[in-house]
């Protein structure tokens, strides 16, 4: 027990200094018609400064952390319409900041100007979590630069506008409200979290605006709306493959489940592993884990586990809980196989677990050693400067996706109607792009182990099971 709360010690510690040491690591790893009206879309448009404050094409800086005198440039030059100011000065924010996607997508809307283009927008979690918010928006920037050096859509570039929704429902469906009710916008890329997906997509669906999500996993997603799809495999996918390796593989009996009870995706996940695991032969332990609890801890949670004589343990715990998360992981290390879900994909796992989480399998839509002949990790490197995680592939894959539609059809129904057909199919950055008449995406789940790597640069890394 004593070294128990010494390891604790030091995963407190160790999280004080994580920010400063995140970055220098590697990149970025973190149907049913559901018909509503539009809550009071004049109120919306009575706020001039709701959509003002939280959206840009290039006019202002979202992440404002990231600020440079060339970028305060490049927004002077865009309010005097002086485009080719614009270029060079985020061109020269580029040359310092490589790995800034927000200024990638400005630049190419620069580069746009005021001519003729097709827009759609990318809503995103600035103010919740600015890091996932980045590997959102890489992949989004990363498929239009290589869209709009392709000849655009039909002749037309891609235009983006960045939509910040902090992660938070009321703001997410405001957002939703203001973008249905802009005819300029074709679709949108979101949300990021489960609970503004799920909350916005009654409103998309009422307002016939594709939304399609690249991260939201939830399985109350499915099919919930005719205009609603997604890039990254639903849930069960995820629940099934851990199942099979825990179950099938390392002949697992009794497995306990941590999850965050205030996550939609996380609730989801517990619910499909439970069916699958009792489906394969075993059972789930009645041990409660709820890591968003006022009153967790880990090492009564580890304790009681072990006694109920638990032999896996499923970590699922949301974008807001991961250093609870890798806290439970330290404290079972050695004692019990560990399983994790496709949130602690992330550096911040490898930075904090390191050797007490080795061995750990997570599930992952994406993985750059998984599609050896896909050219999108490889270009991602040399636009980012290093390795990229899933959010940023799936999220360049809803990019594709929605811009292979416009070009059979760049109306805002016709583009539903195309992605919902049977013959629509793009290669992706994680494989096939098609859709079933849920909106989810068919793709299973891939499997990789925390392993000794340099890849990193902390000592571990992600590593695919074939």
């Amino acid at each position: 027990m004593a070294n128990n709360k010494k390891e604790v010690l030091v995963l407190a510690l160790t999280l004080v200094i994580c920010g400063g040491l995140a970055g220098v690591g590697i990149l970025f790893f973190t149907k049913n018609t559901s018909l509503t009206t539009i809550s009071n879309p004049v109120a919306i448009l009575n706020e001039p400064n709701f959509m003002a404050n939280r959206s840009s094409e290039g006019e202002k800086i979202l992440i404002k952390a990231e600020v440079n005198p060339e970028k305060e440039k490049a927004i002077a030059a865009i309010a005097n319409k002086d485009y080719g100011a614009a270029i060079l000065q985020w061109q020269a924010s580029l040359t310092k900041q490589r790995s800034d996607p927000e200024a990638l997508i400005y630049l190419n809307n620069a580069k746009i100007g005021d001519q003729k283009a097709v827009k759609i927008a990318v809503s995103v979690p600035i103010g919740g979590n600015v890091n996932v918010a980045k590997e959102i928006l890489r992949g989004v920037a990363q498929a239009q630069t290589e869209i709009n050096d392709q000849g655009g859509i039909n002749g037309a570039p891609l235009k983006i506008a960045i939509v910040n929704d902090d992660n938070k429902i009321d703001i997410g469906t405001k957002v939703a409200q203001a973008l249905v009710q802009d005819q300029s916008i074709l679709a949108v890329i979101g949300h990021n979290s489960s609970e503004v997906s799920i909350a916005a997509a009654p409103i998309y669906q009422a307002g016939g605006l594709v939304m399609m999500s690249s991260t939201s996993i939830a399985k109350e997603l499915s099919g919930i709306g005719s205009y609603v799809f997604r890039t990254v495999p639903s849930v069960r996918f995820q629940a099934d493959a851990l199942s099979q390796y825990a179950v099938k593989r390392q002949n697992k009996k009794n497995i306990g489940i941590c999850l965050n009870s205030t996550a939609k995706a996380s609730q989801s996940l517990k619910e499909d592993f439970t069916a699958a695991v009792f489906a394969d032969g075993a059972k789930i332990s009645r041990i409660d884990c709820d890591l968003s609890s006022p009153t967790f801890n880990a090492d009564k949670v580890i304790n009681e586990m072990l006694n109920d004589r638990v032999d896996a343990l499923l970590l699922s715990p949301g974008v807001e809980k991961i250093e609870k998360g890798i806290e439970v992981a330290i404290i079972a290390r050695n004692r019990l196989l560990l399983l994790g879900d496709s949130t602690l994909y992330t550096f911040k796992t490898l930075q904090l677990g390191q050797s007490a989480i080795a061995d750990m399998v997570l599930t992952v839509p994406w993985h750059p050693d998984f599609f050896v002949d896909n050219p999108f990790a490889s270009n991602a490197v040399k636009l980012w400067g290093g390795d990229v995680n899933w959010r940023t592939a799936t999220s360049y894959d809803a990019t594709f996706a929605i811009a292979g539609g416009l070009r059979k059809n760049d109306s805002r129904v016709g583009l539903q109607q195309t992605l919902s057909s049977n013959g629509f199919e793009l290669e992706g950055a994680a494989g096939k792009i098609a859709f079933q008449p849920s909106g989810d995406r068919a793709n299973p789940a891939i499997l990789v182990k925390v392993s000794k790597g340099e890849r990193s640069g902390v000592g571990y890394d992600f590593v695919p099971m074939r």
